[in-house]
């Protein structure tokens, strides 16, 4: 499969996507339902890492997004957030 290439800042990455034709239901679960199945389909895709940055971008609150939860997401916007303002204090 060719790597997808979103150099014209669409979302053509999408068209790569493990997820491309599954019921998007699976990726959003009741609370406390498991995750395990949805997260399995994002296993192995290539775009697995554009549908992360994609979520973190847009502020997705819901559902699995590069085969994380919001929940694990919002460790990453405060790990990165973290490493910004440490990075700005040195620069300071």
């Amino acid at each position: 499969m060719e790597q997808p290439n979103d150099t014209d800042g669409g979302e053509s990455w999408q068209m790569f996507a493990n997820c491309l034709g599954v019921d998007p239901d699976l990726f959003f679960p009741e609370r406390g339902a498991s995750t395990k199945e949805a997260k399995g389909v994002c296993q192995g895709c290539v775009v697995r890492e554009d549908c992360l940055e994609y979520a973190l971008a847009n502020g997705e609150k819901f559902g699995i997004w590069g085969g994380l939860s919001e929940r694990e997401r919002r460790r990453i916007r405060r790990q990165r957030a973290l490493a910004r303002a440490a990075q700005q204090t040195r620069t300071a």
